[in-house]
């Protein structure tokens, strides 16, 4: 039965991912460099390594992140019916992560941890071309496990959507499986996206497991899927992931996204922006656009029209959700 039909659905997309509260920043490339950060990557920290860079930041906008939950926040500024599954810490980021996914209409009911490791959060230093350097300390991400995942929650979702980022705390890989083999058994799709190409480079094996035993919708960038497959041009990852998930969308930063289902390739024009601010989010948006008419049964190239509009919105200013109401977007551009 198609993925939009089902009648026992409570929610078209549950994510399962990282809750992390975001603090942006603009820097110049010698502020990276005198700090000793890779550009463009996402490198894990510890706590001292997190008070002590939060210090040397200019100044910054705080406010709830991490990639799935970005992803969900997306879904539900398009209409659709959205869960979260994510770990914080009663303190004070974790009370605004709460406030602020719930505030969008998402049901979100992973317990607070009561001791333990602080909330996650993300120091992300913006450069002049949009590109974005993050530090992430875990924090409380890191106590996900299987019993966080709530049974009824993944089996009434159309899709339950993963982040690659969550694959690194070794209790989250136990949680990932469990949510997978609980989806399939009720019929449900799963969804994944890569994330970034060094955390494919720390978990390739694993995740080529994964996405052969799990994943339905694969999403990654160039560099994410040429990393996964360990091939220098992108036509060689196409060849290389066909057939192996159900549907693959790949962006490609301005030259667009390429979508593949079955013996189907769409290649999917960027959204026009005035100007690319920030690129925190463009991947995480874009998947909320796909999945949004994914769940709805669309066409792969209105999914992928939908995921470029998303990315468009994001990529306009900065922070890595909308301030935009996709809905209207969507609506407007006749993409829903």
């Amino acid at each position: 039965m198609s993925v939009a039909t089902r009648s026992d659905v409570r929610f078209d997309v549950a994510g399962i991912g990282n809750a992390i509260v975001d603090v942006l920043a603009h820097a110049d490339d010698a502020t990276l460099s005198r700090l000793g950060l890779k550009k463009g990557a996402m490198t894990l920290i510890d706590e001292g390594e997190a008070e002590a860079l939060y210090r040397k930041m200019g100044p910054g906008i705080e406010c709830s992140g991490g990639s799935a939950a970005n992803t969900i926040a997306g879904v539900a500024s398009l209409g659709g019916r959205a869960a979260f599954i994510g770990k914080v810490k009663d303190d004070l980021f974790g009370q605004v992560f709460q406030h602020d996914i719930r505030a969008l209409g998402v049901n979100y009911e992973t317990p607070a941890a009561a001791a333990g490791p602080a909330t996650a959060h993300c120091l992300i230093f913006v450069t002049p071309d949009a590109q974005r350097t993050m530090q992430t300390y875990l924090g409380a991400c890191v106590e996900l496990g299987h019993e966080d995942i709530d049974p009824a929650t993944v089996a009434s979702a159309k899709v339950t959507y993963l982040e690659g980022y969550l694959w690194d705390p070794p209790r989250a890989k136990e949680a990932i499986v469990k949510a997978c083999e609980i989806a399939h058994r009720n019929g449900r799709k799963i969804a994944l996206s890569l994330s970034d190409p060094f955390c494919v480079n720390r978990h390739r094996k694993e995740f080529q497991k994964l996405i052969a035993d799990h994943v339905d919708v694969l999403f990654a960038n160039e560099q994410e899927i040429m990393a996964l497959y360990e091939v220098r041009s992108f036509d060689a990852a196409l060849q290389a992931v066909r057939g192996n998930v159900e549907v693959a969308a790949l962006t490609r930063s301005e030259k667009g996204s390429v979508v593949l289902r079955d013996t189907e390739v769409h290649v999917i024009d960027v959204a026009p922006v005035a100007k690319v601010v920030d690129s925190t989010g463009a991947g995480d948006l874009y998947a909320a656009g796909f999945l949004h008419n994914f769940t709805r049964g669309r066409d792969m190239a209105t999914c992928g029209r939908l995921a470029s509009l998303c990315a468009a919105e994001v990529i306009g200013h900065v922070g890595a959700r909308p301030e935009t109401s996709l809905a209207e977007l969507a609506k407007a551009a006749n993409l829903v």
